[in-house]
């Protein structure tokens, strides 16, 4: 895949070597004032002011920081800077990562009037979002309340060397998924199946849920297929690196690997065949009105 020396994304969030996912620097955070003097007006927060100053004498820790993480949990606002240093591979992932980007930014913006370009947060070990606080072992995520992907960049690591699933492409397949799911948000899917949650059973609701993550890979399909056209940097054998990677994270394969069972009723991404079919649909045909996967009788 030739990717070098093409834009970068500016919509980037490098949290990398930071403890948890708010703002470098970290901080006590204005949204807890009220909170907090509540609790110090109380005769419970009397109590508390006294063990934080006794722990803060004791440990030198600023006590407004003390008592910003116990209300907020550590949350976004309380990052804690580590010696971070990433290696030059891992510069390397968030220059292609960026890269990708900013193509499905081109791409899409010709596609959709009203698209709003999400912003990719790269991090490590873990991350706080508006969806909540995940780790590495989550995997690559989007979250529709804030509009960002989510990607450790070590999971193409494990791409590669777990899921035997290696090359750029295969990496660019799950960039362009995720960003399949921004889609969704902004087409309102992702509301209406936020509402059908609490209306259906666990098993109905994840045959709903199939169908959202093999549409997101039918529009990861659409962006190669607009990107090939315009940009041309495929090269051979890249298509069959994303299939490859469309197949290693099926759930039937997945649930194989890790527990030698196929239980179907619990699927909430798709089958190997399915996520491969509905990708390639999505790069032969371009046609982004091909991806009503809700509604297809055959999936």
């Amino acid at each position: 895949m030739k990717w070098e020396g093409r834009r970068r994304s500016s919509n980037v969030e490098d949290r990398r070597g930071q403890s948890s996912g708010g703002s470098r620097g970290g901080g006590f955070s204005p949204m807890l004032i009220g909170p907090l003097i509540r609790i110090l007006f109380s005769k419970t927060g009397l109590i508390i002011v006294g063990i934080v100053i006794a722990i803060s004498v004791i440990t030198g820790t600023n006590p407004l920081t003390f008592l910003g993480n116990f209300m907020g949990g550590g949350g976004q606002g309380f990052t804690t800077e580590t010696n971070y240093t990433p290696t030059a591979e891992e510069d390397r992932l968030a220059a292609f990562s960026e890269t990708i980007l900013a193509d499905t930014e081109d791409v899409w913006n010709n596609l959709l009037e009203n698209y709003r370009e999400p912003t990719l947060v790269l991090f490590s070990g873990q991350v706080s979002s508006a969806c909540g606080l995940a780790s590495s072992a989550t995997g690559p995520f989007y979250c529709p309340s804030d509009e960002k992907l989510y990607i450790d960049l070590s999971f193409f690591e494990e791409m590669e060397v777990k899921l035997q699933a290696p090359g750029d492409f295969a990496q660019a397949y799950v960039i362009a998924h995720e960003v399949g799911h921004h889609i969704q948000k902004i087409m309102g899917i992702t509301d209406e199946m936020a509402k059908l949650r609490s209306q259906v059973s666990e098993k109905e609701y994840n045959q709903y849920s199939v169908r959202l993550e093999l549409q997101a890979d039918f529009l990861a399909g659409i962006w190669a297929n607009h990107s090939q056209k315009s940009v041309g940097w495929m090269e051979k054998g890249d298509l069959d690196e994303a299939l490859n990677a469309a197949n290693a994270i099926g759930d039937d394969r997945l649930q194989k690997q890790s527990s030698g069972r196929v239980i179907p009723d619990s699927f909430t991404h798709g089958t190997s065949a399915q996520r491969m079919k509905w990708f390639k649909k999505g790069f032969e045909t371009g046609d982004i009105n091909q991806g009503d996967t809700f509604n297809a009788s055959n999936l």
